[in-house]
């Protein structure tokens, strides 16, 4: 599989948003390490040119927010000019709010939406041209929230759920000009945004510790990262990370079903309101690396 990722991504033109940390910074990072040429979109400047340093002077970055659409087109822009064209793109920006519909202002749930969704459907838009003229690859950012339901992740959960329902319309949309189409879903990551959400809200952590085993493990950006680059060299309909995922998107309905419904009232009645106290008494409604990117 290695020969195959440094085959197929030698010389690859690869744009990555939400590249500052976590999985997008790891997946940049694997990539490069792989031979594509990749631009690094985010919205912090200093760990963004330290990783475009790190990785070398054939890769570039751009500080950007994916909510707008200006902003976005002028960094494509400057993608394309710096590493002739895009091949492929990984849409990966992306937060989570800390409460529950309740206690959270409808501004900060609409922001969720508004970078995870709203953001992957801008990334498409400013970029689609460039990857049609390549005939290249989307690779989506979704998650197992997707089609694992929890009460405090409203807004996060809708955002996932579109997130997939917008590249599968996608991948029809665009097959005949030569361009594929994945989306990606992995469990919890053991990145910045979720080390903040179990630092600020231990019932998270005791909400996860209710789900079956495997659904509530974590898993590392390097182990997305590598998950990632497999399904670009693959032109993957889905990546899934780890892959026992697949099973439990084929049985999406069992956790939305009654009896799963059910099963979570009951959790949800004893948990939701403590989480909703520790939101109140945080004060905020992010974590603290999102609060400091002014979300």
């Amino acid at each position: 599989m290695t020969d195959l990722l440094a085959r197929e991504l030698a010389g690859k033109a690869v744009l990555v948003t939400g590249a500052a940390r976590g999985i997008g910074a790891e997946t940049a990072r694997a990539a490069a390490a792989r031979g594509a040429r990749v631009a690094l979109l985010g919205l912090e400047p200093r760990l963004l040119a330290a990783l475009a340093e790190e990785l070398g002077p054939q890769h570039a970055w751009f500080e950007c927010d994916v909510t707008d659409q200006e902003a976005l087109e002028r960094a494509v822009a400057g993608a394309v000019a710096a590493l002739g064209g895009i091949d492929v793109v990984i849409a990966s920006a992306g937060i989570t709010n800390n409460g529950t519909v309740a206690v959270d202002p409808v501004g900060a749930l609409v922001r969720t939406i508004e970078v995870n969704l709203i953001g992957v459907v801008r990334t498409v838009s400013a970029t689609l041209p460039h990857v049609a003229a390549r005939r290249g690859y989307y690779l989506l950012v979704s998650s197992a929230a997707a089609f694992i339901v929890l009460p405090g992740m409203a807004a996060y959960g809708a955002s996932k759920a579109g997130i997939e329902q917008f590249g599968n319309a996608l991948r029809l949309e665009v097959a005949h000009l030569g361009v594929a189409v994945g989306t990606a879903h992995m469990v919890w990551v053991d990145t910045d945004m979720m080390r903040d959400v179990k630092e600020d809200l231990p019932m998270f952590g005791q909400m996860l510790s209710g789900l079956p085993r495997r659904l509530g493990l974590y898993t590392t950006p390097e182990r997305c990262a590598r998950a990632f680059l497999r399904g670009v060299a693959r032109r993957s309909r889905r990546v899934y990370v780890p892959r026992y995922l697949a099973v439990a998107q084929l049985v999406r309905c069992t956790f939305g079903g009654a009896a799963a419904d059910m099963a979570l009232r009951r959790v949800a009645a004893r948990t939701v309101p403590e989480l909703e106290g520790q939101v109140r008494r945080l004060g905020r409604s992010f974590g603290r690396h999102t609060e400091a990117l002014g979300e």
